[in-house]
């Protein structure tokens, strides 16, 4: 499947918007906005660790808005299976 420039462009651009978007509810994180961004139309999965308090559920949940997925959070635990998942 060959893609044309034009088509580049659009994606490129729909993309840039994405950013944008969420970079209106999430300050400074540009980096980890683009890199969850490659991992989710990548087919990829991400994992985000930090102290509490530091955005993580926010950002997930404010990219989930902008491209209208869904949204579900896990608490990890040292006992957590991946059955429970």
């Amino acid at each position: 499947m060959e893609i044309s420039e034009k088509e580049m462009i659009e994606v490129s651009e729909k993309i840039r918007r994405c950013e944008e978007e969420i970079s209106k509810g999430i300050i400074g994180q540009k980096n980890i906005i683009r890199n969850v961004l490659i991992a989710i139309f990548a087919d990829g999965n991400v994992l985000l660790e930090g102290m509490p308090g530091m955005g993580k559920t926010q950002l997930v949940k404010t990219i989930g808005k902008v491209l209208n997925l869904s949204f579900s959070r896990i608490q990890f635990t040292p006992d957590l299976m991946p059955a429970d998942v």
